[in-house]
Protein backbone atom coordinates (compact mmCIF):
# COMPACT_ATOMS: atom_id res chain seq x y z
CA UNK A 1 0.00 0.00 0.00
CA UNK A 2 1.42 3.40 -0.98
CA UNK A 3 1.85 5.57 1.71
CA UNK A 4 0.97 9.10 1.21
CA UNK A 5 4.03 11.20 2.27
CA UNK A 6 7.35 9.76 3.59
CA UNK A 7 7.09 9.04 7.34
CA UNK A 8 9.45 10.50 9.31
CA UNK A 9 12.28 8.08 11.15
CA UNK A 10 11.76 8.78 14.46
CA UNK A 11 9.11 6.44 15.94
CA UNK A 12 6.79 9.02 18.00
CA UNK A 13 7.30 11.73 15.15
CA UNK A 14 5.68 8.82 12.69
CA UNK A 15 2.95 7.94 15.24
CA UNK A 16 2.25 11.28 15.37
CA UNK A 17 2.12 11.66 11.35
CA UNK A 18 -0.19 8.92 11.53
CA UNK A 19 -2.58 10.14 13.65
CA UNK A 20 -1.78 14.23 13.88
CA UNK A 21 -4.17 16.02 11.76
CA UNK A 22 -7.71 18.18 13.16
CA UNK A 23 -10.60 15.01 12.62
CA UNK A 24 -8.23 11.48 12.73
CA UNK A 25 -8.47 11.30 16.07
CA UNK A 26 -12.39 11.88 16.01
CA UNK A 27 -12.51 9.10 12.92
CA UNK A 28 -10.19 6.83 15.22
CA UNK A 29 -12.43 7.24 18.33
CA UNK A 30 -15.92 6.53 16.61
CA UNK A 31 -14.61 3.92 14.48
CA UNK A 32 -13.49 2.05 17.57
CA UNK A 33 -17.20 1.79 18.33
CA UNK A 34 -17.68 -0.13 14.82
CA UNK A 35 -17.93 0.19 11.25
CA UNK A 36 -19.83 3.60 10.06
CA UNK A 37 -20.24 5.35 6.89
CA UNK A 38 -19.53 8.50 5.42
CA UNK A 39 -22.62 10.18 6.11
CA UNK A 40 -22.74 9.03 9.79
CA UNK A 41 -19.26 10.31 10.75
CA UNK A 42 -20.16 13.90 9.41
CA UNK A 43 -23.21 13.19 11.53
CA UNK A 44 -21.28 12.80 14.89
CA UNK A 45 -18.05 14.95 13.84
CA UNK A 46 -19.35 18.31 14.08
CA UNK A 47 -17.69 21.09 12.00
CA UNK A 48 -15.50 18.60 9.35
CA UNK A 49 -16.64 19.09 5.83
CA UNK A 50 -17.34 16.24 3.71
CA UNK A 51 -14.05 17.15 1.35
CA UNK A 52 -11.78 17.05 4.46
CA UNK A 53 -13.53 13.89 6.16
CA UNK A 54 -12.96 12.26 2.75
CA UNK A 55 -8.88 13.36 2.97
CA UNK A 56 -8.30 12.67 6.60
CA UNK A 57 -10.04 8.87 5.87
CA UNK A 58 -7.94 8.52 2.80
CA UNK A 59 -4.88 9.54 4.01
CA UNK A 60 -5.66 6.69 7.35
CA UNK A 61 -6.49 4.58 4.79
CA UNK A 62 -3.09 4.83 2.88
CA UNK A 63 -1.43 4.40 6.43
CA UNK A 64 -3.26 1.45 7.18
CA UNK A 65 -5.04 2.39 10.31
CA UNK A 66 -8.60 2.59 8.35
CA UNK A 67 -9.99 0.06 5.78
CA UNK A 68 -12.91 1.51 3.24
CA UNK A 69 -15.37 -1.13 1.59
CA UNK A 70 -18.01 -0.14 -1.18
CA UNK A 71 -20.35 -2.25 -1.62
CA UNK A 72 -21.79 -2.43 -5.21
CA UNK A 73 -25.39 -1.17 -5.21
CA UNK A 74 -27.04 1.51 -6.34
CA UNK A 75 -26.47 4.31 -5.10
CA UNK A 76 -22.64 2.76 -3.93
CA UNK A 77 -22.28 2.23 0.08
CA UNK A 78 -19.23 2.60 1.31
CA UNK A 79 -18.45 1.75 5.26
CA UNK A 80 -14.76 2.74 7.22
CA UNK A 81 -13.19 0.67 9.72
CA UNK A 82 -10.71 0.64 11.89
CA UNK A 83 -8.16 -2.48 10.96
CA UNK A 84 -6.20 -4.60 13.13
CA UNK A 85 -2.91 -1.54 13.56
CA UNK A 86 -6.25 1.58 14.15
CA UNK A 87 -7.65 -0.67 16.90
CA UNK A 88 -4.21 -1.09 18.77
CA UNK A 89 -4.31 2.98 18.84
CA UNK A 90 -7.37 2.69 21.02
CA UNK A 91 -4.90 2.49 24.07
CA UNK A 92 -3.18 5.25 22.78
CA UNK A 93 -6.53 7.36 22.31
CA UNK A 94 -7.43 6.65 25.23
CA UNK A 95 -4.85 7.77 27.11
CA UNK A 96 -4.81 11.20 25.24
CA UNK A 97 -8.31 11.82 26.78
CA UNK A 98 -7.73 11.07 29.73
CA UNK A 99 -4.56 13.16 29.41
CA UNK A 100 -7.02 16.06 28.39
CA UNK A 101 -9.47 15.62 31.23
CA UNK A 102 -6.52 15.56 33.91
CA UNK A 103 -5.33 18.80 32.47
CA UNK A 104 -8.96 20.35 31.43
CA UNK A 105 -8.46 23.77 33.89
CA UNK A 106 -4.91 24.28 33.20
CA UNK A 107 -5.08 23.90 29.41
CA UNK A 108 -8.58 26.04 29.60
CA UNK A 109 -6.64 28.76 31.76
CA UNK A 110 -4.62 29.20 28.97
CA UNK A 111 -7.00 29.71 26.18
CA UNK A 112 -8.17 32.74 28.70
CA UNK A 113 -7.16 36.27 26.89
CA UNK A 114 -4.68 37.68 28.85
CA UNK A 115 -6.47 41.51 29.78
CA UNK A 116 -3.90 44.02 28.58
CA UNK A 117 -1.33 45.70 31.04
CA UNK A 118 -3.03 48.97 32.05
CA UNK A 119 -0.75 51.62 32.27
CA UNK A 120 -1.18 55.27 33.72
CA UNK A 121 -0.73 57.82 32.03
CA UNK A 122 2.68 59.67 32.70
CA UNK A 123 1.79 63.07 34.27
CA UNK A 124 3.70 65.98 32.28
CA UNK A 125 4.79 68.52 34.16
CA UNK A 126 3.98 71.94 32.92
CA UNK A 127 7.41 72.93 32.60
CA UNK A 128 9.32 70.10 30.58
CA UNK A 129 6.13 70.47 28.78
CA UNK A 130 6.88 74.52 27.80
CA UNK A 131 10.19 73.51 27.24
CA UNK A 132 9.73 70.81 24.64
CA UNK A 133 7.89 72.89 22.70
CA UNK A 134 10.36 75.91 22.73
CA UNK A 135 13.63 73.18 21.66
CA UNK A 136 11.79 72.60 18.10
CA UNK A 137 12.58 74.18 15.02
CA UNK A 138 10.07 77.16 14.25
CA UNK A 139 8.52 77.55 17.56
CA UNK A 140 9.38 80.51 19.19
Amino acid sequence: MPIVKELPLVPAERALKVIGGRWKIFVLYYLFEGPKRLSELRRVIAGVSQKVLVQQLREMELHGVVEREVFAEVPPRVVYTATAMGLSLRPIVGALCDWGKRHATELRALDEPVAPEVRKPRSVRPSALAASKSSQPGRQ
